[in-house]
């Protein structure tokens, strides 16, 4: 079993815990139900940088990249550094996040925010919303094309942006369809953890221009940014460059500000 199947056996069994604990109808009373989203997509298309930041304590390959911050510093660092939007880590066993910190982001800051989760039901999509997210991430790998589409079409429906990830061909062709906005290579292989640009490069001829595309993983320079561009990357999406930082919405700023150049 690998990492990826290791988490989605868990995450089945806390969303039916979830589930059994606050009922979707109870999630609708949310007041973030009533907010109007922000589009990442639209956010990254009039950019010039694109850069999605994210707030991550630990993962599965680095253990602990930054315990000792607040969300809500890390949030109003990446808003005042000019990101296009912030990625939320909420798996808790393995990523140490947890959906209070998407709420307490939403607080701190109005650019859009991404829900990053395992996501495999319906529920945890009103969840996203519910807790004060704009985008969810759908991982290719771990749903059929018949998920996929259902999954984006009940985000549409709540106004949520998607952003479909893809680590392959294969996992791109199952999944292209119109209930999608952004489609983000991972240049990360999930199961041996190297990374590689090639694969955002290889793929990207394959990716309709109606979609946003999105390079994630591995992008720690302003190089491999100015490498991805000419592929038609729009958005980038750094995670541990920042975190690993004391001040990651600093980093952040000097990042962008060097890009800008």
């Amino acid at each position: 079993m690998n990492i990826l199947d290791k988490i989605v056996a868990d995450k089945r069994k806390e969303v039916d815990l979830k589930k059994s604990l606050i009922t979707i109808p109870q999630l609708e009373q949310s007041v973030m139900m009533e907010r109007t989203s922000i589009s990442l997509a639209e956010e990254l298309k009039n950019s010039t940088t694109g850069i999605i930041a994210e707030h991550k304590r630990r993962s599965p390959s680095k253990s602990i990249i930054n315990q000792s911050l607040n969300v809500q510093d890390v949030a109003k660092g990446y808003a005042r550094a000019g990101v296009c939007g912030m990625s939320v880590l909420t798996d808790g066993k393995y990523f140490g996040g947890s959906l209070d910190d998407l709420i307490l982001a939403r607080a701190a800051v109005n650019i859009p925010l991404l829900r990053k989760e395992f996501i495999i039901d319906e529920y945890q999509i009103v969840e996203a919303r519910a807790y004060g997210a704009d985008v969810i991430l759908l991982i290719a790998a771990i749903l059929s094309r018949e998920e996929i589409k259902t999954l984006s079409e009940t985000a549409k429906s709540l106004g949520l942006d998607v952003l479909l990830e893809v680590h392959n061909e294969e996992e791109l062709q199952k999944s292209i369809m119109p209930s999608l906005d952004m489609l983000g290579v991972n240049n990360r292989n999930l199961k041996t953890f190297e990374v590689n640009l090639e694969t955002s490069k290889s793929l990207s001829e394959q990716i309709p221009d109606d979609f946003v595309k999105v390079s994630e993983s591995g992008i720690s320079s302003i190089e491999a940014i100015q490498e991805l561009k000419p592929y038609g990357y729009q958005g980038f999406l750094i995670g541990e460059n920042f975190m690993k930082t004391d001040d990651p919405g600093k980093n952040a700023k000097e990042f962008i500000n060097e890009l800008k150049k």
